[in-house]
């Protein structure tokens, strides 16, 4: 029906993505849904008109999205709106188990504890300037 509007339609699933092909015959497949549903890059899926997908990989495509430092890599684009299917679940029963996702740590560690005594020095000089800050008020 969305084909016959002229809208093209994305599906984005955990270890694939695909968008809606009236030409394409996948002969692997016995269902026949399946069929004209021919492999794409995550950023052609989400490029369709319509993309279908579930909570768990908008979030964390979004998540990836935001680790990036090239915006070719970005997945993603400006989305218009969302249609939210059984939106209660999402919002209720799975808030208790956020979305997380982790990059592998840098080789150098000692970058983390020069940074961390970077941070304890300014602590301690900002609570200098606020203790002087308090007793000239």
């Amino acid at each position: 029906m969305y084909d016959f509007l002229g809208l093209t339609t994305g599906v984005i699933i955990n270890e694939a993505s695909f968008v809606y092909d009236k030409d394409y015959d996948n002969e692997h497949h016995d269902d026949p849904r399946m069929r004209k549903l021919r492999p794409v890059s995550r950023k052609e899926a989400y490029a369709a008109d319509i993309t279908y997908g579930t909570n768990n990989e908008f979030g964390f495509d979004y998540l990836r999205d935001n680790m990036v430092n090239d915006v070719d890599l970005l997945r993603q684009r400006e989305l218009n709106f969302a249609i939210v299917d059984e939106v209660d679940s999402i919002l209720i029963d799975e808030a208790r188990t956020p979305l997380i996702i982790s990059a592998p740590a840098a080789e150098n560690p000692d970058n983390y504890y020069t940074f961390a005594k970077i941070a304890a020095s300014w602590f301690q000089k900002i609570t200098f300037w606020m203790r002087s800050a308090e007793v000239l008020l």
